[in-house]
């Protein structure tokens, strides 16, 4: 098979995780099960029929509203699949249609609820950073066992780094940060000195910028959640991370 040929059926079993995924930001924060009852309009609690429930094209064809009630359905559903079918394809196109892709394509999938569940919650739950964890490892063991002293390092020592800032400053940094920045470390070895380079100056440009607009008391009560930041960085390691430290040993050491 070739990769643009595996980058398509990525990004269309992409979207249907997708589907699923914007399932676990909903429910899971809330406690509900993942799997009952199946998906229904919010207003009107009438279920969703499958031939509606198609990633992205089933919102087109509703024109966003419910077959039933007609009450508006939040466009965040076809952007959410939308979104996860595209990294899905751009994990095949930059590592291939082989064994190399399916820690990339584990990582992207489990940042997405993560993103998700963290702006609406403040919160990343700990079943997915467990989750996240242990498809990490089993990955690495799995098709990079050469690199797992690597990864467990970068684990320790991205985790580390936000244990210390957690501690010094527990108003800024959540432990679920420092749990996520721990699973980076495993899932981009080396790569996540960059990711985590990139969370901190996107993470400070947004904070200076709700500060600059809300003043600087309203600002820091706003409470900005750093886990998007975590996984925006994560998909610059993801891509650029291994250049971007060659880059670096080349230039500077």
């Amino acid at each position: 098979m070739s990769v643009g040929v595996a980058a398509v059926l990525a990004g269309i079993l992409g979207a249907i995780f997708g589907s699923f995924l914007n399932v676990v930001a909903y429910r899971l924060p809330r406690k509900q099960s993942l799997l009952h009852p199946p998906s229904a309009c919010p207003k009107c609690d009438t279920p969703i029929k499958p031939y509606d429930n198609v990633p992205v094209l089933g919102w087109l064809w509703l024109r966003g509203r419910c077959r039933s009630c007609g009450a508006p359905i939040s466009p965040r559903y076809p952007i959410v699949e939308a979104v996860t079918g595209l990294l899905c394809a751009a994990c095949v196109l930059a590592f291939g249609a082989d064994s190399d892709v399916w820690l990339p394509l584990a990582f992207v999938l489990l940042l997405v609820p993560i993103t998700l569940i963290d702006l609406d919650f403040h919160i990343i739950p700990n079943v997915l950073s467990a989750t996240g964890a242990v498809a990490a490892l089993a990955l690495v063991l799995a098709f990079q066992s050469d690199d797992l002293t690597e990864h467990l390092i970068a684990a320790l020592g991205a985790g580390g780094f936000f244990l210390v800032a957690a501690l010094v400053y527990p108003a800024g940094m959540g432990m679920g940060d420092v749990k996520l920045a721990f699973v980076m470390g495993l899932f981009l070895g080396r790569a996540v000195v960059p990711a985590i380079f990139a969370a901190l100056i996107a993470g400070s440009v947004v904070g200076a910028i709700v500060i600059a607009r809300l003043g600087a008391a309203e600002g820091r009560k706003k409470g900005i959640p750093f886990g998007p930041w975590l996984a925006l960085g994560s998909l610059v390691g993801l891509f650029a991370g291994d250049e971007l430290v060659d880059w670096y040993l080349d230039s500077f050491a």
